[in-house]
């Protein structure tokens, strides 16, 4: 077996790259581990937080509500005012043709 200078380099390059890939794989799972930790925290998080917009949106949702019939109230009171002078208008029109 004759090994020649650039196979034994081409070894050793090779087991390198290996020693660096495997180095590289440990480091990114630590930090894979690491921000799995932080995403939790921020799960945890975001649940209180979500339970906080939900009440509010309840909130928000009970004074709409409340304020679409108070608009429709005070509308359906305009229109009727309105549609009787309408009305005694078109009264007093016809009587005044006859």
């Amino acid at each position: 077996m004759d090994v020649t200078f650039l196979e034994m380099l081409l070894y050793i390059l090779g087991a390198m790259l290996l020693v660096a890939l495997i180095v590289l794989t440990i480091k990114v799972i630590y930090s894979v581990n690491r921000i799995n930790v932080i995403l939790d925290s921020v799960e945890a998080k975001m649940r209180t937080v979500d339970k906080a917009f939900n009440a509010v949106d309840k909130v928000v949702d009970s004074i709409s509500l409340a304020s679409d019939k108070l608009v429709d109230g005070v509308s359906s009171l305009i229109s009727r005012v309105f549609s009787r002078k309408n009305k005694k208008n078109k009264e007093k029109k016809e009587s005044e043709e006859m």
